[in-house]
């Protein structure tokens, strides 16, 4: 039995067959409407989630199997000071496999080693957001045909964003990586990543106007600065609207250059934007179905 708490927790070689699987889902859907048929999903949200959750259901209905779940901490046992060691135990009495986000980094790590089924990391407080990771990577090698060899630019907040620690540290694997890293230096990327980009000797820049890189990049992966990851008001109301990409700012940039969003999005990309052809963000949110619908037909051995 394998669970999924990191994106590392896959080989490059094991992702390129998952990333296949996807890709054949999305192409032939009618060949796996069957595949879960008497399974069942627990969607075990501790977190308020739109995308994730509902990406997660989307997926394993899509597969003919049932959703079972909460979708905040105030609507399970949790209210009550039940454990997340003593929630897996009972949700394994219910479901086959279990996708969880929670608030405190490492608590799905600790539901996984206490759980009979398997477990997917939905979003772990500032930590990892594994399923983000490979949402990301699949639409990376579906609109531009690899995994290596381009320029990313990673705006925003780059210090509390478990999308943008995920997806560094899965890119480092492939060939051909450099880094442009844009954020004000209150949110810049956590020393770990940089020493650990070091080690690797793959390059890197840090940057605070994103104007002054726009022409180099390949990819651009636009963040929002997260409210709920403020110890303060006055900190996130003064760093909230530093980056607003629009029009104007992607007249230097690459015709094929592709803009990619975890969402939700707040104002950090204008919606004048959502017209332009680089614009990847909700094409994102489609693959981010077929890439869970192949994960949950991979760890329940099905395929």
């Amino acid at each position: 039995m394998r669970h999924l708490m990191n994106p590392l927790d896959m080989t490059t070689e094991e992702l390129d067959r998952l990333f296949d699987l996807a890709n054949d889902m999305e192409q032939n859907m009618p060949k796996y409407a069957h595949l879960c048929e008497g399974k069942k999903l627990a969607t075990c949200f501790y977190e308020p989630s739109t995308r994730t959750r509902l990406s997660f259901e989307s997926a394993m209905l899509n597969l003919g199997g049932s959703v079972i779940g909460f979708s905040d901490a105030g609507s399970s046992s949790a209210s009550k000071g039940e454990s997340v060691s003593d929630t897996i135990r009972v949700i394994s009495c219910f479901a086959d496999i279990c996708a969880m986000r929670h608030p405190k980094e490492g608590a799905p790590m600790v539901a996984a080693s206490k759980s009979t089924i398997p477990v997917i990391n939905a979003g772990d407080g500032g930590h990892q957001h594994p399923t983000q990771t490979l949402t990301d990577l699949l639409t990376i090698r579906s609109l531009k045909g690899r995994l290596g060899n381009f320029t990313v630019g990673l705006c925003g907040d780059l210090k509390f964003g478990r999308t943008v620690h995920s997806l560094i540290e899965a890119l480092v694997r492939y060939e051909g990586i450099n880094f442009i890293f844009i954020s004000p230096p209150e949110l810049k990327v956590p020393d770990y990543i940089t020493e650990h980009l070091n080690e690797l000797q793959i390059p890197y820049k840090e940057v605070i106007k994103l104007e002054d890189c726009m022409p180099d990049l390949d990819l651009l992966y636009m963040t929002r600065v997260q409210r709920e990851r403020f110890f303060n008001e006055e900190d996130y109301v003064r760093l909230k609207d530093f980056y607003i990409l629009n029009k104007q700012k992607l007249s230097t940039a690459k015709e094929d250059m592709l803009i990619l969003h975890p969402l939700p999005r707040v104002n950090e990309i204008s919606v004048e934007v959502d017209d332009d052809p680089r614009a990847a963000y909700f094409k994102q949110v489609q693959y981010g179905v077929y890439v869970r619908m192949a994960l949950i037909a991979t760890l329940l051995e099905l395929v």
